[in-house]
């Protein structure tokens, strides 16, 4: 670990020594699963973990973090979000992910107050400025503080601190709400979201580190790391996943030849406007 990365973190504990208490929204992935941590390292128990949950977060990632808040004697709060509940957001626009992160400001931001906590904070790191990611403003607007932005943190920098500390997100594959692999325009529906789910549990109890199954309504289009190409491929393999993605509910299943490209449903953006 370099000089850089450390001072990184010295300058991430004296941002969150400044508050008297704080409330991290906590998804399980590798950056707020950091941010939990020295919270509590820090504010020892004037730290609280609240976790949304609702059909767009994989239920894998929800046992993990109830896991995690446990080892760490951290009160943890699980929060029904109504994101499903809002037609703005089902509908499923480009501003998508604002509008979900706004509602579930508004609902953190009530849960704070009633329970005397100041500050509310949330995992984006400085790498998330560089991509298309309205959620980010709407934490802003409404009050969100972003430590790891504001000790100029990039992923990499949070998987080297992570690692030194143990915990095992260090190298754990980017996270994103199943939301994200439904194509902008199309409607998210509960059915589509546990379709997504269901077969990416599956890919991933094969043994694959990463996958996302990209949902275009009857075709499922899966997304594998490269290096992963010919493991997928085994006859043995290529027909459970066919035969599992049938039973689910898809009749087409398909192998994205570019593997699995973080964000690739943004790239519609640059050849349409939605919503």
């Amino acid at each position: 670990m370099n000089r850089t990365t450390q001072n990184k973190k010295d300058k991430l504990i004296s941002i969150i020594d400044k508050y008297d208490n704080l409330i991290v929204a906590f998804s399980g992935g590798v950056d707020s699963t950091f941010l939990l941590k020295v919270a509590r390292e820090v504010l020892k128990d004037n730290v609280v973990a609240v976790t949304a949950r609702s059909p767009v977060h994989p239920e894998r990632e929800t046992g993990f973090t109830k896991k995690f808040a446990k080892s760490l004697r951290i009160k943890h709060i699980m929060m029904q979000s109504r994101e499903m509940k809002s037609s703005d957001f089902v509908v499923n626009t480009k501003e998508r992910c604002y509008i979900c992160k706004k509602m579930l400001a508004q609902d953190l931001l009530k849960l704070a107050s009633e329970i005397g906590i100041n500050n509310i904070a949330h995992g984006a790191n400085v790498d998330d400025l560089h991509d298309y990611r309205p959620g980010i403003k709407a934490a802003e607007e409404m009050g969100i503080i972003a430590p790891l932005v504001d000790a100029d943190m990039t992923k990499k920098d949070i998987r080297i601190l992570s690692k030194k500390m143990s915990l095992d997100t260090w190298n754990k594959p980017s996270m994103a709400c199943l939301a994200s692999r439904i194509p902008y325009g199309t409607p998210i529906t509960d059915k589509a979201l546990n379709m997504i789910d269901l077969a990416e549990q599956f890919v991933l109890g094969l043994g694959f580190i990463s996958c996302r199954v990209r949902y275009h309504n009857d075709l499922a289009r899966i997304e594998v790391s490269p290096g992963d190409f010919k493991k997928i491929f085994d006859e043995k393999t290529r027909l459970a996943i066919i035969n599992k993605f049938k039973d689910i509910g898809f009749l087409y299943i398909s192998m994205d030849m570019e593997g699995y490209i973080q964000g690739s449903m943004n790239r519609s953006l640059a050849f349409r406007h939605l919503g």
